[in-house]
């Protein structure tokens, strides 16, 4: 089960791999294509994988041609944080968790227009996916109206 109380767990940190570890603790970035979840299509939420608090639910994915996930919105506005980012001598919106303070990845306003504009590039090891069919098993039945009625659900 999955507390309500999302925060980051020094036990979980101590478990991730060093991709993971890379990518959540030291903002790094994972390549492109060659991640978890940039081309899944399987119904169900992505959680940060430090704290477990709900991020992203797979009906906002979509394919941004980029190698990494791509979503529209996330499924808890308050869990997700944006930060600016000058590391590359640029301007742009870095992407953290509320609760873990992983790094998620980047916000650019390149998304599909009709669904708001906006893509949330995601790194795959800041996160873990929950398939539809646990849910309820990992403490997140309340997502499940989200797909009530959704194909694949």
């Amino acid at each position: 089960m999955v507390s309500k109380e999302y925060r980051k767990d020094p036990e979980a940190v101590s478990r991730l791999s060093e991709q993971q570890y890379h990518v959540t603790q030291e903002s790094g970035t994972e390549p492109p294509f060659r991640n978890a979840y940039w081309d899944s299509k399987e119904p169900g939420i992505y959680v940060d994988v430090v704290s477990g608090e709900p991020l992203f639910a797979s009906i906002d994915k979509y394919d941004s041609g980029t190698g990494w996930p791509s979503f529209t919105a996330p499924i808890e506005p308050a869990n997700v944080v944006q930060i600016d980012d000058v590391s590359l001598g640029m301007v742009r919106t870095e992407v953290r968790s509320a609760h873990g303070d992983s790094h998620l990845g980047h916000l650019f306003d390149d998304g599909p227009r009709d669904r708001g504009g906006m893509r949330y590039c995601m790194n795959s090891a800041a996160m873990r996916f929950v398939p539809v069919a646990d849910l309820e098993r990992e403490g997140y039945g309340q997502y499940r109206r989200l797909f009530d009625g959704a194909k694949g659900s």
